[in-house]
């Protein structure tokens, strides 16, 4: 018998390829990759790095929620970013999102993303005890 459930929001992207948003283990939900699509439009939100940075946390943010969840909940968080140099715009806008103490995260850089985004994260969360 399996403990996993899948988790959809139609406040964030729905999955563009054999995917779900997120996936719950457990306590443990494993949240897709998030690209800074808006839900509603299914486009990216614009060609600024820091506008597509809000949108793919507020898109993580709408997932964890959805998983009865916060992003304080957060333990992980992986950044793919096409230009290593945004890298401190990315701190600023995560530092909005996330309170202290932070999740672990890593930072790599792509070549490129789907849709031509500039910025993707994928986060893991532990919900309750």
């Amino acid at each position: 018998m399996s403990n996993k459930a899948v988790i959809n929001t139609d406040q964030a992207p729905a999955a563009i390829g054999p995917y779900s948003q997120a996936i719950k283990a457990g306590n443990t939900v494993y949240i897709s990759g998030q690209i800074p699509l808006d839900p509603t439009s299914m486009e990216i939100v614009s060609d600024d790095f820091e506008a597509q940075a809000r949108q793919v946390f507020a898109n993580l943010k709408a997932v964890c929620e959805e998983a009865a969840g916060t992003l304080q909940d957060v333990v992980k968080v992986n950044l793919y970013l096409v230009d290593l140099g945004q890298f401190a715009v990315v701190n600023q806008v995560m530092e909005e999102y996330f309170k202290a103490p932070f999740p672990a995260r890593a930072a790599v850089g792509v070549k490129a993303l789907p849709k031509g985004a500039q910025v993707e994260a994928e986060a893991v969360l532990v919900i309750g005890d």
